[in-house]
């Protein structure tokens, strides 16, 4: 064993010289899920063991996710298990989640929502938590991150599915009142930009959206969205920061939609666009 407070002091040089975005919030949450507490209970422990610590704290340093060594990813109010094979959730998209939360809140019990390319489950089960009442559906094509889904949405009361978003729920066409998305949608020509801890470690079906724009799969969601949303329904679709009078115009130049607009993420960075079923 080791004092934890040099240690922690010690992670954190670590972690900065490594290039890690927030050293110092990482060092604290490797000490706490190896201490097995929450990290603002950090201050009532003292020692922490070294070897075991290290270790974690070097791969952080590699730029293994954080999320991946701690096991569970933090959205909005739930907490879901993540590890390779799946994306890991951002706070990026809390945003575009809250605008549907408030939305359904103010429709009857019963309303209907589809989240497409659910990945770990992260929107479908904030819907499902934070709106009593909503029916949620999801939809995850990649069969790696349909495992996660399944683990985390087990018991909730969200109906999961395997299948292509391009494809959905035929079943549900006209009757649905949200539908959800954060789809793929970096195009291949930006992988040198993207975070090492995404390139190296999401699965590639999450990240490359397809086409030269990579915009490809944003145009099959905005597809199934027109078919599966009633009039007056709503889509709400994530977007990179540099993509959003594309998304704009993917949407409003199909003549399906009416109030097309683009929404800024907590950064103060355009990130989702919605619009309503005409």
């Amino acid at each position: 064993m080791t004092p934890l407070r040099p240690a922690l002091a010690a992670a954190t040089a670590r972690l900065t010289q490594a290039g890690v975005a927030s050293p110092r919030i990482d060092a604290e949450e490797l000490a706490a899920h190896l201490l097995g507490v929450e990290r603002r209970d950090l201050v009532r422990h003292d020692t922490i063991d070294s070897c075991a610590y290290t270790d974690l704290v070097e791969a952080r340093a590699a730029r293994t996710p954080l999320q991946h060594l701690t096991g569970v990813a933090h959205f909005r109010h739930v907490s879901l298990a993540v590890g390779p094979g799946v994306f890991v959730p951002r706070p990026e998209t809390e945003v575009m989640v809250g605008q549907i939360v408030a939305a359904a809140r103010a429709l009857p019990v019963g309303a209907v929502a589809v989240d497409l390319c659910t990945g770990s489950g992260a929107i479908a089960l904030s819907l499902a938590t934070e709106v009593p009442g909503l029916v949620v559906h999801a939809v995850e094509l990649d069969p790696g991150a349909l495992a996660w889904a399944r683990r985390n949405l087990e018991g909730t009361g969200v109906r999961l599915y395997p299948g292509d978003a391009a494809s959905a729920l035929p079943e549900l066409d006209g009757t649905v009142d949200f539908v959800v998305s954060n789809p793929p949608y970096i195009p291949l020509a930006a992988w040198e930009s993207v975070a090492v801890e995404a390139r190296d470690h999401d699965p590639a079906p999450a990240l490359w959206g397809g086409g030269d724009d990579g915009l490809d799969v944003v145009r099959a969601v905005e597809r199934t969205a027109a078919r599966l949303l009633r009039t007056g329904g709503q889509v709400a679709v994530e977007h990179a920061d540099v993509q959003g009078s594309e998304v704009v115009a993917i949407f409003a130049g199909t003549g399906r939609w009416t109030h097309v607009r683009s929404h800024q993420d907590l950064t103060q960075r355009d990130r989702f666009v919605t619009a309503v079923r005409v």
